[in-house]
């Protein structure tokens, strides 16, 4: 199936985040329920890039990879926090926000920003008719992405489990990787946060 709107899908994915993002602003602001704001984020990146390799129908091999991708990272991650956030019961990130629809607002069109621009490297790849061989950076942004949601599924659980324990109530998280890094699971979404890039310039760059 041909591309629609525009060549590599830009104008269809802007349009189907916002809608996605606005959907849940509303319900946040109308509800006053902020539970469902990182899972509106994380499940955005499943649907851009189902959407766009459906659309597109090419089913290339680097395309089809990069896609499942997005999905096992963005159901895992989307999953979790929504899950945490159910138990845990409140996001203090919204307590000033909950009364004042400007701020809730702006951080919902951040939000959208921030899906739509770095989705882009997959809706590109998936965009694109060319279907270039794998090489060897294929591999290893491979790689780099199994170590990084690995890296961070990890370190979630590590400071979900601290957390629930009584007896840490107040405490920084220090165990497991919490020991060697402050912030794991924001290192391991940067390395699976290249592979996307990485992918998209070959693509790219195979296409011309």
């Amino acid at each position: 199936m041909g591309t629609v709107l525009d060549s590599h899908f830009l104008a269809l994915t802007a349009i189907v985040t916002v809608g996605y993002q606005l959907l849940f602003f509303v319900i946040t602001a109308l509800l006053k329920f902020d539970k469902v704001t990182d899972f509106a984020g994380s499940t955005n990146f499943i649907i851009l890039a189902v959407l766009t390799l459906v659309l597109k129908g090419t089913w290339h091999f680097r395309q089809v990879v990069l896609s499942f991708l997005v999905v096992t990272w963005g159901l895992r991650l989307g999953l979790f926090l929504l899950l945490r956030i159910l138990q845990w019961g409140e996001d203090r990130r919204f307590d000033e926000m909950r009364s004042n629809l400007g701020k809730l607002a702006v951080f919902w069109i951040f939000q959208a920003v921030w899906v739509w621009t770095v989705s882009l490297p997959v809706t590109v790849v998936n965009g694109i008719d060319r279907d270039p061989s794998v090489q060897a950076a294929d591999i290893i942004g491979w790689i780099m992405w199994s170590v990084g949601v690995s890296f961070e599924a990890t370190a979630d659980q590590q400071k979900l489990t601290f957390k629930n324990a009584p007896e840490n109530r107040g405490k920084w998280c220090n165990v497991g990787l919490w020991n060697i890094s402050r912030h794991p699971n924001y290192f391991g979404e940067v390395c699976h946060a290249f592979l996307s890039p990485l992918l998209g310039n070959l693509e790219s760059t195979a296409a011309q």
